[in-house]
């Protein structure tokens, strides 16, 4: 399943290579269906190699992973691979907003460990940590995380994520979710599994008491100087059902002006977009931002939890 790689005599990191085929949550479906776009896979580490980028902060390395997907078409529900089965997945032929920063953090994590470690099955086991709770998948579609602000949350306890929000000037806001339950019939695995929806409708009622803070959209130009490259945007609604709506990546340009990198649905493509402040205003339903900058993720993470009982 692995691209082969001759670590044979390094026993430490093949080792690790071993049980990165049998992560928490395992791959459930096979390669081919989770991990699409192999040779633009290859060409990124290649580019990534040739640049530095391993070199580089965690913040430097999003960005520049996430410039290389400029152009890369915009597809809804690419988390959506399967009619009952949950995996992990990676597409790198379309994205839609959170598999873009998912995936541009995932392979700027990636690049911290050792190139024998720049794999599929790293990178499925990484976006695996990030993507479901307490970084395990189970197979079942509960166990992945479905809102930005319970991601953030759960990240945030296990020291993956900094919510840097409240300190900018964040004040807190509540909604009653409902996005899932109520929208259910767009989802392919509450289509085909309605007898989720209880339980799902559980979890809305668990993330509608999370402490959520975000940054006014009227507010947001006088904290731009301190949101970083590649810090995590997300966007808040005014949709009394739903904290967040959208999602993207910091990107400070050559002169310095913060701008929205994101797969938009509107340019139906990964596109570096206007000013941060005044994409969010441009935009009526959007209500302001919830800002996260990323931490690397520790080596012993990839591990499944079993070995290291």
């Amino acid at each position: 399943m692995a691209i082969e790689r001759k670590i044979f005599f390094f026993p430490f990191l093949f080792f690790l290579f071993l049980n990165l085929g049998a992560t928490n949550g395992a791959v459930f479906l096979p390669l081919s269906r989770v991990f699409v776009g192999k040779e633009k896979f290859e060409e990124l580490i290649e580019v990534a190699q040739k640049k530095g980028w391993p070199s580089l902060p965690l913040g430097e390395r999003i960005v520049q992973v996430g410039l290389f997907f400029v152009g890369t078409p915009y597809r809804h529900y690419t988390l959506e691979i399967d009619d009952h089965v949950e995996s992990p997945s990676v597409n790198f032929y379309a994205m839609d907003c959170w598999t873009f920063y998912e995936t541009s953090l995932a392979f700027a994590r990636m690049l911290h460990f050792d190139a024998k470690l720049w794999t599929p099955q790293t990178l499925l086991r990484l976006i695996e940590i990030e993507r479901y709770r307490n970084g395990e998948c189970t197979g079942s579609y509960l166990s992945r995380i479905h809102f930005l602000e319970e991601l953030f949350d759960d990240n945030q306890k296990r020291g993956l994520v900094v919510d840097k929000t409240k300190a900018l000037h964040g004040v807190p806001i509540h909604r009653e979710v409902k996005e899932m339950t109520e929208g259910w019939r767009q989802y392919r695995y509450l289509r085909h599994n309605p007898s989720l929806l209880p339980a799902m409708a559980l979890i809305e009622q668990r993330v509608s008491r999370l402490p959520v803070y975000h940054i006014p959209k009227n507010r947001i130009r006088s904290v731009e100087s301190k949101i970083s490259n590649g810090d995590i945007i997300a966007i808040t609604t005014r949709d009394p059902h739903s904290y967040t709506s959208h999602v993207g990546i910091a990107y400070k340009d050559r002169e310095g002006i913060l701008r929205f990198l994101h797969a938009s649905s509107t340019h139906h493509q990964v596109y570096i977009d206007k000013r941060l402040s005044d994409y969010v205003l441009s935009i009526p339903n959007d209500a302001g931002i919830i800002v996260v900058e990323p931490k690397e993720v520790p080596l012993g993470l990839l591990y499944p939890s079993s070995s290291q009982k």
